[in-house]
């Protein structure tokens, strides 16, 4: 199928545009979240921010391989979630728009690719949704502690390790401030056992 004419092409200009938005999105969160104190709540929404550029990248650079103008205007519709800009709120709204992505946008763009023969998209369109159920799951998790006032507690012995001078401790309980540098606990790296 000729790409110009495929409804990959739409998909791919859409998805692009989404994940520009996805990574600003983030970069909005993250900065709540140093406003509110959790530094290292910022670092994650920065770190998915960085991710959701690289596969607008990706992205950007297949339609660029595809089409045949590089000058073409592709027009696009498409709604855009916006979230109260709350932490709190905002962490849980973000994992359940990864899910719906993960399970049914991308997905389904990967299908309408392999159905026009455009094979390198649906793998793109897979692994960014395989990405996005992973966020989904981290985010999730991340709002569950974050509204039960658990991000700094376990059932059970756990490193914490502060972000910006490296002390680790085990124990059930983070610090309120490292013992070592005195940074808050907002630094705190929360360990993945705290949020399984």
């Amino acid at each position: 199928m000729n790409f110009n004419d495929s409804q990959s092409k739409e998909n791919l200009a859409r998805a692009f545009a989404g994940l520009c938005q996805d990574g600003a999105r983030y970069q909005f969160i993250s900065k709540s979240a140093m406003q509110e104190g959790f530094a290292y709540i910022a670092d994650i929404m920065k770190e998915i921010a960085k991710n959701k550029m690289a596969h607008a990248s990706v992205l950007y650079q297949a339609m660029l391989d595809k089409i045949k103008k590089s000058k073409d205007s592709i027009k696009i519709e498409a709604g855009y979630p916006f979230e109260n800009q709350l932490l709190k709120t905002s962490i849980l709204d973000s994992a359940e728009i990864e899910t719906y992505q993960s399970k049914n946008v991308y997905p389904n763009f990967a299908k309408i690719a392999k159905d026009e023969g455009f094979i390198d998209l649906e793998k793109y369109f897979l692994f960014i949704s395989k990405i996005g159920e992973e966020n989904a799951r981290k985010l999730t998790l991340l709002a569950e502690k974050f509204e039960n006032k658990k991000l700094y507690k376990s059932n059970s012995k756990v490193k914490w390790i502060c972000s910006n001078c490296g002390y680790f401790e085990e124990k059930k309980e983070a610090w309120e401030s490292c013992p070592l540098c005195s940074y808050p606990r907002g630094y705190i790296i929360i360990p993945k056992e705290t949020t399984k």
